[in-house]
């Protein structure tokens, strides 16, 4: 694919950024998709607290425009080897975005370590992941390879994502940038209703880590469950080549178009 942004943001200084189309929601081209602004938020926050970021909690206050907006960053719990830190998303003025971030600080390995079990390897074609939708920006920022699953039916999925361009112009991707710019896919990677017809809206989405994401590659494993009374919830493992580092979830409104 060519190239269709320079990044997903382009820096303005003094905390604001101009979405570039690479943040493009597919369900209105002047909406963002949940992933880029939640990874720029955490972005900002964790080069704020200077640590491993542990758990990242992102709050949608509805959707989040395609204008430009700012971030402010504060401490809420200082620490040296713990840290709390929130990172808010306004645009014209109103919060559309708030990030919470737990960070902590790595230290000598522990006597017990988990086994590493890595997933199976990158497939050698990608492929379109929400298929009977226009083409939008965000799916075309990111490589898609399945290993489980498939995107032309409902139901758990697997797959090894890669993004293709910078989340903030002039800046290299972090492991965790990676991560967290695919994660908010999960509930549309694992959808359980057709697309088309059912709408999954997640308000929010949440992140546990354990390390920074190594080599370009992150793998998504998918899983959503709906109840009778309309809600749902859309968990993910997060891997890459070296093993499982990380979990995702999203509770999920659950209503016909």
């Amino acid at each position: 694919m060519d190239e269709i942004a320079e990044a997903f943001y382009l820096p303005l200084g003094e905390g604001r950024f101009t979405p570039t189309r690479a943040t493009e929601s597919p369900w209105d081209v002047g909406a963002q998709h949940g992933g880029p602004p939640s990874a720029l938020l955490a972005h900002l926050a964790a080069a704020a607290g200077g640590q491993q970021p542990a758990r990242v909690s992102v709050d949608f206050f509805g959707a989040i425009p395609r204008r430009e907006l700012t971030v402010e960053v504060s401490p809420v719990r200082p620490g040296r080897r713990i840290d709390l830190t929130e990172a808010v998303m306004t645009v014209d003025g109103r919060t559309v975005a708030v990030a919470r971030v737990w960070s902590l600080a790595p230290g000598p390995t522990p006597p017990v370590v988990t086994p590493a079990v890595a997933p199976p390897p990158v497939p050698d074609e990608g492929t379109v992941v929400f298929p009977g939708l226009p083409d939008f920006g965000y799916q075309e920022a990111l490589d898609w390879r399945y290993t489980a699953g498939s995107p032309e039916q409902v139901g758990a999925a697997d797959v090894w994502t890669r993004v293709r361009i910078p989340l903030v112009a002039g800046e290299e991707l972090t492991g965790t940038d990676r991560t967290l710019i695919a994660a908010d896919a999960a509930n549309g990677i694992s959808v359980e209703l057709p697309i088309a017809e059912w709408l999954s809206i997640p308000p929010g989405m949440t992140c546990h880590l354990t390390r920074e994401a190594q080599g370009e590659w992150v793998h998504l494993a998918c899983r959503t469950r709906i109840g009778e009374n309309g809600l749902g919830l859309c968990t993910g493992t997060i891997a890459d080549a070296g093993g499982v580092y990380g979990e995702v979830s999203q509770p999920l409104l659950v209503r016909a178009r």
